[in-house]
């Protein structure tokens, strides 16, 4: 069963770029982007990673923390951050474990062939833990605006 908007999000603590570890005990009181991407250094995650990182000072400027999430282990992870200059934590969920309590681990289907991949989605969580906005199915272009939108309206 999939989170929605209302739940409160599951504890957990991931790998992340720069030698990082993210956890929802790190994050306790302060409301953070937890976006879902299907893989490291692919055109479309390329993109929606670099909109994040361009608009990551207005993002601090509310007090909201960005935090990407794959299943690609660590180490692509870390190579796709330092080769776009991302600074803000890129976790690997390798086990698959956030990304299946969050059902962005989905069936696919590409040439008519069905897949298991990761959905682009993205989560505001609000201060309490909660998912204050769920955004599905995401499509790149202008969705780190919409996000960036639901954060100021969360903040405010």
């Amino acid at each position: 069963m999939a989170l929605k908007e209302g739940d409160k999000v599951p504890d957990f603590s991931l790998p992340a770029s720069g030698g990082r570890t993210v956890s929802l005990a790190q994050l306790k009181g302060k409301p953070f982007v937890l976006y879902f991407y299907p893989k490291a250094d692919t055109p479309g995650c390329t993109k929606e990673a670099q909109g994040f990182q361009e608009k990551l000072p207005e993002f601090q400027k509310l007090g909201v923390a960005v935090i990407g999430v794959s299943r690609d282990p660590i180490k692509a992870i870390d190579k796709f951050a330092e080769k776009y200059g991302l600074t803000f934590p890129l976790a690997s969920d390798e086990s698959g474990a956030l990304s299946e309590a969050f059902g962005t681990w989905v069936e696919k289907s590409m040439y008519g062939k069905k897949y298991m991949g990761m959905e682009r989605a993205t989560f505001l969580i609000d201060a309490e833990g909660r998912i204050a906005r769920a955004w599905r199915k995401v499509k790149v272009t202008g969705h780190v605006g919409e996000v960036l939108g639901a954060a100021k309206q969360l903040a405010a």
